[in-house]
């Protein structure tokens, strides 16, 4: 089996025949997963000769038994023991490694990480390498998760709030970031986050941060505003009034209806001086820059729609009775690329 070793000769051996049919007997009963006699058998191959390899395979039964402690300590050992005598360092990158998978086997992210490093100085295997990742990652979960606390994550935004209103928002993105970790779940912290950074114009973080709270709220209308007003920033007009389309549609309770509304209105007269005096082949050079656009109006279907509207102008408003091709329509009315009236 994988798990058990061959014997390597270590030292001078006091009974290496004995050593070596004990430990053949009991690979015999590892691998019938007889574990008991396993144990037996190795003790006594490493009682008749001390081959670190018998510690080792001592050390797989303690694992499969889940004895953890034991397989710990008897890694130890073999490490212990192989170096004395110089042993192979596959073998003691070996014990290493178990020891290792014993102590993640126990939570112990710490000691295991270490020892599946010293394994992989020793001897590097793409099987420890994996474990290794594999135990990093989970760490680094474990470790996010243990710091989640909603109380301390109010305390934080409350804290970036005082900052802010200050004009410190610098200061207001670490407590907004302290916020987010405490409890990433809350998009409160994304979009005062949002809005610090749009303070210090960090634009493209400011949108991430805003795009974030959207998808981990997807209802939280404050999302969609402050995506507006960090497009708008961007002078991305088309996009911001499609942001703050999509909060007016999801104010079900009308609680935001006055900044959104305001909102709307100061997009909209942005958006109509930005074009001022532009021609239509300019109109439509702007908006193709837009990859957005440039999707709609490569899609085979769309095109399809497009040219019948040409043709037969009223059919576009029968096919707008689509919401995914009214949003569409709408985008290209907003860029100019179309009239719908």
């Amino acid at each position: 089996m994988s798990d058990i070793d061959e014997p390597t000769p270590t030292g001078p051996p006091s009974n290496k025949a004995l050593g070596d049919s004990l430990k053949a007997q009991g690979n015999e009963a590892y691998k019938k997963r007889d574990f008991e006699a396993a144990e037996k058998l190795y003790e006594q191959a490493w009682d008749a000769n001390h081959d670190v390899v018998y510690l080792n395979n001592l050390s797989a039964v303690y694992f499969e038994k889940g004895d953890y402690e034991k397989t710990i300590k008897t890694c130890q050992r073999a490490i212990d023991e192989g170096r004395e005598v110089r042993a192979d360092f596959k073998v003691i990158a070996k014990a290493y490694a178990r020891q290792g998978s014993a102590y993640l086997k126990l939570d112990d992210y710490e000691n295991g990480t270490n020892a599946l490093n010293k394994s992989l100085t020793e001897h590097r295997t793409p099987d420890t390498l994996a474990k290794l990742k594999e135990a990093q990652i989970s760490k680094a979960e474990k470790e996010r998760l243990a710091y989640i606390d909603p109380a301390k994550a109010d305390e934080a935004r409350e804290l970036g709030n005082v900052a802010f209103k200050s004009g410190d928002f610098a200061t207001a993105v670490g407590h907004y970031s302290e916020s987010i970790k405490r409890n990433p779940a809350d998009a409160r912290g994304y979009t005062n986050r949002s809005a610090a950074l749009t303070k210090l114009m960090a634009l493209p973080d400011a949108l991430k941060d805003a795009d974030k709270a959207i998808e981990v709220q997807p209802d939280f209308v404050k999302g969609y505003i402050r995506k507006s007003h960090v497009l708008f920033a961007m002078k991305e007009f088309g996009k911001a009034m499609s942001a703050i389309e999509q909060a007016a549609e999801k104010d079900t309770a009308q609680k935001h209806t006055s900044e959104i509304t305001s909102q709307l209105r100061k997009v909209s007269m942005a958006d109509n001086e930005s074009r001022a005096g532009e021609s239509d082949e300019q109109a439509y050079a702007r908006a193709m820059r837009d990859p957005e656009i440039q999707q709609i109006m490569s899609d085979p279907v769309f095109q399809g729609i497009l040219q019948q509207a040409q043709n037969e102008p009223a059919s576009l408003q029968q096919h707008m009775k689509n919401p995914e091709i009214r949003a569409k329509i709408e985008k290209l009315a907003r860029a100019g690329i179309i009239k719908t009236r």
